[in-house]
């Protein structure tokens, strides 16, 4: 998911140690992409902002990598399970969901807290450049009120003797 910059897009790619692309999208702001691996090695990903070079870019990924682990060992037998069992089974589920939720609502607090504080930025130089401005005219109509109120003096010279 782009978290911050220009209109919250860039191109992803991911390849396997092979080189053949498996994933290829362009100008996505938020995308999920789910695969088996088919063979061991490095796999590689990359997040491209060719078409908007001048605007930095925050992304944030993640992976979720393998199956989780039975939450009890014996979990593969035949018996159902108990009604501790399956009510510590219910809650764990119910966490993983308040988890992905909790990710979620952090990157909308981070978008957020970036818009305000461009906002911020752009507020404060504008009253920095309304308050030289006042400054500049305010001078001015001091000095041109002063020159109202000055006695110029005029020189008279006598024509003809």
């Amino acid at each position: 998911q782009v978290i911050t910059g220009g209109h919250y897009d860039v191109d992803c790619r991911l390849e396997d140690p092979d080189g053949v692309v498996l994933y290829k999208e362009m100008k996505k702001q938020y995308d999920s992409f789910t695969f088996t691996a088919s063979r061991n090695g490095t796999y590689k990903f990359c997040f491209s902002n060719e078409f908007s070079t001048f605007t930095h870019k925050t992304v944030y990924f993640d992976f979720q990598v393998g199956e989780d682990p039975p939450l009890f060992p014996s979990e593969n037998r035949v018996t159902a399970l108990t009604q501790m069992e399956s009510a510590c089974v219910s809650i764990h589920e119910a966490l993983k969901s308040v988890i992905d939720y909790q990710t979620h609502f952090r990157l909308r607090e981070a978008q957020g807290r970036s818009r305000a504080e461009d906002l911020n930025t752009r507020v404060a130089y504008w009253s920095i450049g309304e308050a030289i401005i006042l400054l500049v005219v305010s001078i001015g109509q001091v000095f041109l009120l002063k020159s109202f109120f000055s006695d110029k003096r005029t020189t008279t010279t006598r024509v003809g003797s």
